[in-house]
């Protein structure tokens, strides 16, 4: 891990929520979301590993957690896809940092070594495309990996204001081959066997179209237990926070807003 803080920034008022955004996108990646949530809280933007204002910043899944409690400190977090596997790896290792969590499209890991190798190997062919190991020229360049992985059918219709092009395509290649490389859905040792020793409250989204992940988030909240809950979020994909702002917002504010049990 290259040591150093990731770079955060604030908006809104109110009981603070951090944002840990998805690969190849950053901090100001969350369309209406912000909108909506900043009314009523502070919201804490983080750039994670190989992204944005962090792209020099070098950690895996572990570290990467570290850094983003380093950040955050001690509040409610909520990850999307890449995002959600930071918050539930530090919501994991350190829950006294952890108030609530929110899981958006997100997995506790691929439970097949054979298979976590083969997608460990085609992240590294990935990354290779953006930043070859022995050098010379790249196949991809960012703006070009950027619309080919935006265009994916598991997204669906994002609106363009929100999918923020123009933005990911800061990024730097190094960047996010460094993220695929070290932080990518292979890389995950399996967490489903520890999801129960999650206390906090836990509410896990997935979009109604998303089947697989869908399925994922039901399985995680079966494993975390009666302080978890699953939403499907209608009429949307994998990335539901973009095409669904409003109805997110509105799900993960009452989240927050609803009293601990007795």
């Amino acid at each position: 891990m290259s040591k150093s803080a990731l770079h955060v920034e604030t908006c809104g008022q109110g009981r603070r929520l951090v944002l840990a955004h998805g690969f190849t996108q950053s901090g100001r990646v969350w369309g209406g979301l912000v909108d909506d949530l900043s009314v009523h809280h502070q919201l804490a933007m983080v750039d994670l590993p190989g992204h944005g204002g962090s792209s020099e910043i070098r950690a895996d899944l572990v570290d990467g957690a570290a850094l983003l409690g380093d950040a955050g400190g001690l509040t409610s977090y909520l990850g999307y896809s890449m995002g959600a596997r930071f918050c539930l790896h530090l919501a994991l290792a350190r829950p006294d940092l952890v108030d609530r969590l929110v899981l958006v499209s997100g997995t506790a890991g691929i439970d097949g070594a054979a298979e976590r190798a083969e997608r460990r190997w085609a992240d590294r062919k990935l990354a290779e495309r953006l930043d070859p190991v022995k050098g010379g020229p790249a196949e991809d360049s960012v703006a070009e990996f950027i619309d080919r992985w935006a265009a994916n059918p598991i997204f669906g219709r994002v609106p363009a204001e929100a999918n923020a092009l123009d933005e990911r395509k800061r990024n730097t290649p190094a960047g996010l081959a460094s993220s695929l490389r070290e932080a990518g859905t292979g890389t995950q040792v399996p967490l489903w066997n520890r999801l129960g020793e999650l206390r906090m409250p836990v509410l896990v989204m997935a979009g109604a179209r998303d089947t697989k992940f869908t399925a994922l988030g039901q399985r995680m909240v079966g494993a975390i237990g009666a302080n978890a809950r699953f939403v499907q979020i209608g009429d949307a994909d994998h990335a539901p926070h973009l095409q669904r702002p409003h109805h997110v917002a509105t799900v993960v504010h009452t989240f927050l807003s609803t009293p601990d049990p007795e």
